[in-house]
C-alpha cells in the first residue's frame, strides 16, 4: 500500500468547480460522483469512461494549480451500455447454479476522466477500500475480495492503472482496442486484452477507396506511437494500391488545441480517414461538429459519441459516415434486459436518475438527488435513439462480457478444481469490417482479408446514405480523371495521384480511365480520332479503279495505239525514201519495242502479286534496254554509212556484214544477265506498308535489291548515254533524213527523265511512288516515239512530196552543183 500512500500525497486535490452551461437543467443533473458500488462476495474493480470534464479557453484557477476555471462537465451515456454489460454478466452468473455456487459477484465503477493523476487516485482509493476519503496508510478498510481490474476503453488508460496494478501482481483485464504495448509481457504481465489483434484494418479501408475509386483522401491520427504505426501501415497498403494522402494531421491531445491551421487543407479532399480510440477522438468530434464541417465522407474506426443536447449538430456533420468495426461474435442480446433496468432496480447507480431526468422528464427530489417524481409511465432505455443508447451490442461490452465470464470460470476452477472456462482467442482472426451510419446504424458490406484477391471485399451500395451534398457516389481525387483516349503524366515534386491528361500518340489508345500507358494498335490496325478503339487498316494499291491508275493506264494504252498507228504508217509507207533512208528493220523493233515499254507500265497498275513483281522490273529493264540498243544501233548505222563512202576504210566491211544489228542482242543479254543475278540473289516481293499512308495498308513491290534496280537502271542510262554520243557524232553529217539530231535529243530527254526519277521516287511514299515509276516509263518512252518518229510521221503524212525520190535526186543534185 506504499505505493499508493506516496501517489496520493502527490496527487490528491480538490475537486475543481463546474460551470453550469445549462440553466434550465435542475442542479442534480451536475452532481455527479466519481463511483459507486455493487455489493457482492468477489468484487471486479471496473474503470469506465462515463463522464468527463473539458476546459475551451484553459483559464487558469485563481488558486487550484493544473485547474481551470471554465471546466464543463460532459456525460458519455453511449458508454451506459458498458455497465448493462457489467451488470447483465454478473446477474447471469449469479443466476447461475453452476457456477460459482454460494458465491456472488459485484464491482465496484470508478470513472476515467483520462487525467493520469486522477484515474491512478481511483484505483488508490478502490484498492484501500476508502472511497473518496482519506486514504489511510497500509491499511484496507474494505474486504480484500477483489478478484480484478476492467480497464478501458483507451490503451493509455489501462497501461496507467497496468503500471500501478503490476506492483501488486493483480490481474488486470482491458476491454478495449488491441495494443501492441500492452502485449508486452515483461512490462504488463498481469495484463490481459480481451480484444483480438487488428492486422487489416488499413488493407479494408484503402480496399473501399479503390472500390469508390477515392485516390485523394486525408488522414486524421492519434499523436502517439498507435497514429505513427497506422500511419505507416496507411502508406504502404495506399502506395501499393494507388491511393495518395492528401494530408495528415495528428489528434491534438487537448480541447483546444484545435487551432486554425489544424483545419487548414481540409477543402482538398472529400474523403478524410479518422482513426482513433473513443476517448482520443471526442474533443476532434466535437470540433467537427461546431465548425459544421459537412459534404464530407468520413472514414472512422470508431463511432462518435452523441452525448448531449449540444452535440446534436454532430448528427449533420458525421452523417454518412462509413464506420469500421471488428466482425466480433456477439455473447448476448441485452434488449429484454434493457427493459427491465430503471432507477429503483438499480439504486446505487448514479447514472440512471440522468438519463431519466433528460429524456422521460422526471424531476429530482428536493431531498435527495437520486429520487424522481413525475417520471412518464412505461420509461425504459430501448425507447432512447441509437445515438445515445445503442441497442446493439458493441465490441467493447461484448469484450465487457466475456471478460466477467472469464473470470468467473477462473474462481470456480480455483475453488471446485473444476475446468469449465469459456474459451476466449486472443489471436489473430480472420477481420471482418461492417460500416455503419450515423444514427441508424446499417451493415452495409465487411471485409476479409483471408479471402482470395478480389473477393476481399463485400458492398451492398443501395444501402449506403451519402452525407449532405452528394446525391451520388462522391469523388475525390486529386485529378480529373483522364478519359479513354488520354494518358497520366505525373506532375514533378507532386503524389503520383496529381498528373495531368496527355492525349494518346498517334497509332495508340486507352479505352480505359487514369491509364499510365497508352497500347500501340497492331499493324494491321489503326487508332481512330477519339483514340480510344483500333480500327482494321484498308489494303490500298495503285488500282485501275483510282482516277491516277485510271488515269495513267488510259495514257499507257493511248500511246500504244499511237505507237501502233505509227508502226502502221511505216509499213504502208515501207518504200518510201524517209522509211527506207532510216533503217526500216531497226525502225520496227525500236516501235515494237516502244509498244512494249508503253504496255509494260500497266504490270504496275493493279494488286500486286509475286509473278507481276518479278515481271515488271524484268520486262521493264529488257523492253528498254531492247529500245536503247536499237536507237544505239541506228545512230552507229548512219555514222558507218557516211564512213564507208571512203573506200580502204574497215567501216565498209563493218556495214556490208551488218555489225550493227548485233548490238541489240549483245546489249540485251548483258541486261538479262543483270537481271538474272538480280531474281536469283534478292527477287522482288510483295510488301505491306503499313505507315505509308494512315489508316492503309499499301501493297506494292518491294524491289528486292535497290543495289540491282539501280544497276539495272545505270546500264540503260550508259546506253542512253552511248546513244547519244554516236548521234551526237553524226549530227552534221549530210543527208536528207539524218535522224541523228532527233536520236540524240531523245536520249538527252530519256537520261534526264530517269536522272529526274530517282530523288523523286525516294522522296514519295504510297501510290504516288508507284505512279511517278510508271510516269517515267510513259515519258520516256513518248520521248523515244515522238522525238523520233513524229518528224517522220509529220512528212510522210502532211509533205508527201519531201518524201518523193524525184525530189531527193533534185535536191542532191543541187548540192553537187554547189561543189
Amino acid at each position: 500500500m506504499f505505493s499508493c500512500i506516496f501517489i496520493s500525497s502527490l496527487l490528491l486535490i480538490a475537486k475543481f468547480v463546474l460551470t453550469f452551461m445549462h440553466v434550465n437543467i435542475s442542479k442534480c443533473f451536475y452532481k455527479i460522483t466519481e463511483d459507486f458500488h455493487h455489493e457482492g462476495d468477489v468484487v471486479i474493480g471496473a474503470f469506465f469512461p462515463l463522464h468527463t470534464y473539458y476546459t475551451k479557453n484553459k483559464i487558469p484557477h485563481s488558486y487550484l494549480p493544473y485547474y481551470y476555471k471554465d471546466n464543463y462537465l460532459q456525460y458519455n451515456f453511449k458508454n451506459y451500455q458498458y455497465i448493462l454489460a457489467l451488470v447483465f454478466a454478473i446477474e447471469e452468473i449469479n443466476d447461475n447454479p453452476n457456477l460459482l455456487p454460494n458465491i456472488s459477484l459485484g464491482f465496484d465503477f470508478y470513472n476515467v476522466r483520462f487525467i493520469e493523476k486522477d484515474t491512478l487516485m481511483n484505483v488508490c482509493f478502490w484498492l484501500t477500500g476508502q472511497g473518496q476519503k482519506n486514504i489511510l496508510p497500509n491499511y484496507n478498510c474494505g474486504k480484500s475480495n477483489f478478484a480484478t481490474a476492467l480497464t478501458g476503453t483507451a490503451w493509455t488508460t489501462s497501461a496507467q492503472i497496468g503500471t500501478l496494478l503490476q506492483l501488486f501482481k493483480f490481474p488486470q483485464l482491458s476491454f478495449g482496442p488491441y495494443d501492441s504495448i500492452l502485449s508486452d509481457r515483461g512490462q504488463y504481465s498481469s495484463l490481459y486484452q480481451m480484444a483480438s489483434k487488428y492486422t487489416s484494418i488499413s488493407l479494408g479501408i484503402v480496399s473501399l477507396m479503390v472500390h469508390f475509386r477515392w485516390s485523394w483522401v486525408g488522414l486524421i491520427l492519434p499523436d502517439n506511437h498507435k497514429g505513427n504505426k497506422i500511419l505507416s501501415e496507411f502508406r504502404e497498403d495506399m502506395e501499393r494500391k494507388g491511393v495518395c494522402i492528401a494530408f495528415v494531421k495528428m489528434i491534438p491531445m487537448t480541447w483546444n488545441a484545435y487551432y486554425n491551421k489544424f483545419w487548414e487543407n481540409m477543402d482538398e479532399t472529400n474523403v478524410i480517414i479518422i482513426y482513433g480510440d473513443i476517448d482520443s477522438l471526442t474533443g476532434l468530434m466535437r470540433n467537427i461538429g461546431q465548425r459544421l464541417l459537412t459534404a464530407k465522407v468520413w472514414i472512422m474506426n470508431t463511432e462518435p459519441h452523441i452525448t448531449d443536447y449540444a452535440d446534436y449538430f454532430m448528427l449533420d456533420s458525421f452523417h454518412g459516415s462509413l464506420i469500421f468495426t471488428h466482425n466480433y461474435r456477439k455473447s448476448f442480446k441485452i434488449s429484454n434486459f434493457i427493459q427491465t433496468v430503471n432507477p429503483y432496480k438499480y439504486p446505487e447507480d448514479i447514472y440512471l436518475p440522468k438519463l431519466w431526468h433528460l429524456f422521460f422528464k422526471c424531476s429530482f427530489s428536493d431531498v435527495d438527488c437520486r429520487l424522481l417524481a413525475n417520471c412518464q409511465p412505461n420509461a425504459s432505455l430501448d425507447v432512447l435513439p441509437s445515438h445515445i443508447l445503442d441497442m446493439v451490442i458493441s465490441e467493447e461490452s461484448n469484450n465487457i462480457y466475456n471478460a466477467v465470464y472469464a473470470v468467473a470460470h477462473s474462481l470456480h476452477q480455483m475453488h471446485l478444481q473444476e475446468v469449465q472456462i469459456k474459451p476466449h482467442e486472443n489471436g489473430e482472426a480472420i477481420a471482418f469490417f461492417p460500416w455503419q451510419g450515423l444514427g441508424q446504424k446499417v451493415k452495409i458490406g465487411s471485409f476479409s482479408a483471408n479471402a482470395p484477391e478480389g473477393q476481399q471485399l463485400s458492398l451492398s451500395e443501395q444501402m449506403i446514405q451519402w452525407a449532405e451534398g452528394f446525391s451520388e457516389i462522391p469523388q475525390s481525387v486529386c485529378s480529373e480523371s483522364c478519359g479513354p483516349g488520354f494518358r497520366k503524366v505525373t506532375l514533378e515534386g507532386k503524389a503520383i495521384c496529381c498528373y495531368n491528361c496527355t492525349p494518346c500518340a498517334d497509332n495508340e489508345i486507352s479505352n480505359e480511365t487514369d491509364v499510365d500507358q497508352c497500347v500501340k494498335c497492331p499493324e494491321s490496325h489503326y487508332s481512330n480520332t477519339e483514340k480510344n478503339h483500333c480500327l482494321q487498316k484498308t489494303v490500298i494499291f495503285l488500282a485501275y479503279e483510282d482516277p491516277l491508275g485510271m488515269t495513267l493506264a488510259c495514257i499507257a494504252l493511248c500511246l500504244s495505239a499511237l505507237t501502233a498507228f505509227v508502226i502502221g504508217v511505216f509499213v504502208k509507207y515501207r518504200d518510201t525514201p524517209i522509211v527506207k533512208a532510216n533503217n526500216r528493220g531497226l525502225s520496227y523493233t525500236l516501235l515494237i519495242t516502244i509498244t512494249f515499254c508503253l504496255l509494260c507500265s500497266l504490270n504496275f497498275i493493279g494488286q500486286p502479286n509475286t509473278a507481276s513483281c518479278i515481271l515488271q522490273q524484268n520486262i521493264f529493264g529488257v523492253a528498254f534496254t531492247v529500245a536503247l540498243a536499237t536507237v544505239l544501233a541506228k545512230a552507229i548505222t548512219v555514222v558507218l554509212a557516211f564512213k564507208a563512202t571512203f573506200p580502204g576504210r574497215m567501216v565498209r566491211w563493218l556495214m556490208t556484214s551488218r555489225a550493227p544489228n548485233y548490238i541489240i542482242p549483245l546489249c540485251t543479254l548483258i541486261q538479262l544477265f543483270i537481271c538474272g543475278i538480280w531474281m536469283t540473289m534478292s527477287p522482288p516481293f510483295i510488301h505491306q506498308d503499313n505507315h505509308a499512308e494512315h489508316g492503309h495498308i499499301l501493297l506494292l513491290c518491294n524491289k528486292g535489291s535497290s543495289v540491282a534496280f539501280h544497276c539495272v537502271l545505270g546500264y540503260l542510262c550508259s546506253l542512253a548515254f552511248g546513244g547519244y554520243t554516236m548521234a551526237f557524232l553524226s549530227r552534221n553529217l549530210p543527208d536528207t533524213f539524218n535522224e541523228s539530231k532527233f536520236l540524240s535529243f531523245s536520249m538527252v530527254v530519256f537520261f534526264c527523265v530517269w536522272v529526274t526519277f530517282l530523288p523523286v521516287y525516294h522522296s514519295t511514299k504510297g501510290k504516288v511512288m508507284v505512279a511517278v515509276e510508271v510516269f517515267s516509263i510513259l515519258a520516256s518512252s513518248t520521248a523515244l516515239l515522238g522525238f523520233i518518229f513524229a518528224p517522220k510521221c509529220y512528212i510522210i503524212l502532211f509533205r508527201p512530196e519531201k518524201n518523193s525520190f524525184h525530189r531527193i535526186k533534185d535536191k542532191t543534185y543541187s548540192r553537187w552543183n554547189k561543189i
